[in-house]
Formats: structure tokens, C-alpha cells, sequence
């Protein structure tokens, strides 16, 4: 089994993103899946073609977007990604469409194929903060997220795919009383859980409950 993992770059006036941080750290194999780390650019549409390049030469058969999301509390799994770009700062190119749909022969919305209650599982079972999300937001986290369904959708069929957010890590919270951290070594050990939670749910359906079983 082959896993494909991207963290974006910085954006936002940060110097560094918990997701590419944190997804540098984990192993290079997990449970017998190969995994290939790729950086992708906190853009509009190019994310989407740094990413489809990866696909194209790594042929995953699982791929996994992670993302930050500050003031978050918990590594989030997403349930859904939505057509919609609603930019409320610019990407790292200065674009910032509003109200803007990301395909428009795409669907209203993309469910991911994800386990992701079995991922909340694992991860809580190993000590880290976790929740299933059921709001990407309208940024270029749903955007990716959205862009790697629709390829499923029109090219890739065979591929599974989904998103996850991480919070802040200590040093950026610094300057931002009241929001949320957590350090690396957990975010990056909540991704491999949640890796390990995908590589064992692989062929069978999610847990019907968090913490639950799948019958």
C-alpha cells in the first residue's frame, strides 16, 4: 500500500505550518504502507497541481491533505469538503476569490472515503486531542481537500482520499493569548495514528461510533 501525505508552507505572516512540520516527522513506512511526503503550496489551484503531480508519479493508493487550522483544540479528520472558495485573507499568491465555486462541472460537495472515526479512535487511544470535523472551512484547506476528490471523481477512481486539520504549535500562539497549541511531537504522532487507523481500516467500514466497533 502506497500513502500520499502533503502539509502546506506557511501562509498567513507565519514562518512555519504545524502540517509540513509535523509531516516531515513521521515514518517513512507505517504498518507496511509506504509513505511519500510531499510540500504543497498554500495557493488556489496550484496546491491542486503540486498535489495531481504526486498522484501522477507515486500512484498512491490512499491520499491524506493535512492542514493548520489555528485555534483549534484537536487533530480533525474531515467529513466533507465543499464547492466553494470564500477567502477571507489572501493565499500566499494573493488571490482571494469570493463566493467562487472550485469546479464548476463539480459536485455540491465531496464525502471523504476516509475512516475518519477510526482515525479519532486511534488517535485518542494513543493520548492525543481528536475529533471528527464536519467544516473544512472555504480556504485552501477545502480546497485541496475538494481538488483530490473531484480528480477521484473524473480520473482516480481507485483512490481514497481525505483531509486533516492540526492546531497551532507553541511557538506561534506566542503572540495570540487564548488560542490553542500543541507541540509537534504530538501532531506528529496523531498523523501516524491516524495513518495507522487507515492502513488497518483499509477494505472494511468506519466504527459506527468513536471509540465503537464496526458492527
Amino acid at each position: 500500500m502506497k500513502i500520499l501525505v502533503t502539509g502546506f508552507d506557511p501562509f498567513g505572516g507565519e514562518t512555519l505550518n504545524p502540517a509540513w512540520e509535523a509531516v516531515k516527522k513521521i515514518p517513512d513506512t507505517i504498518n507496511g504502507a509506504e509513505i511519500k511526503k510531499v510540500m504543497i503550496p498554500t495557493v488556489f489551484y496550484k496546491s491542486a497541481e503540486v498535489t495531481e503531480k504526486a498522484i501522477e508519479e507515486f500512484q498512491p493508493d490512499y491520499v491524506l491533505n493535512i492542514g493548520q487550522a489555528g485555534g483549534r483544540f484537536e487533530l480533525t479528520p474531515e467529513r466533507v469538503a465543499i464547492n466553494v472558495d470564500d477567502a477571507r485573507i489572501p493565499d500566499n499568491e494573493t488571490n482571494q476569490p469570493i463566493d467562487v465555486p472550485i469546479k464548476k462541472d463539480g459536485a455540491a460537495a465531496y464525502f471523504t472515503q476516509l475512516p475518519v472515526k477510526a482515525m479519532v479512535t486511534e488517535m485518542k487511544n494513543a493520548g492525543v486531542p481528536a475529533a471528527v470535523s464536519n467544516s473544512a472551512g472555504t480556504f485552501v484547506c477545502n480546497h485541496i481537500m475538494y481538488q483530490v476528490q473531484y480528480m477521484i471523481d473524473k480520473q482516480y477512481p481507485n483512490i481514497k482520499a481525505g483531509f486533516m486539520h492540526v492546531p497551532f504549535i507553541p511557538a506561534q500562539v506566542l503572540d495570540k493569548p487564548g488560542k490553542p497549541a500543541m507541540n509537534l511531537e504530538d501532531i506528529s504522532k496523531g498523523i501516524t495514528k491516524a495513518i495507522e487507523a487507515i492502513v488497518e481500516f483499509d477494505g472494511k467500514p468506519d466504527l459506527k461510533m468513536i471509540g465503537g466497533t464496526t458492527h
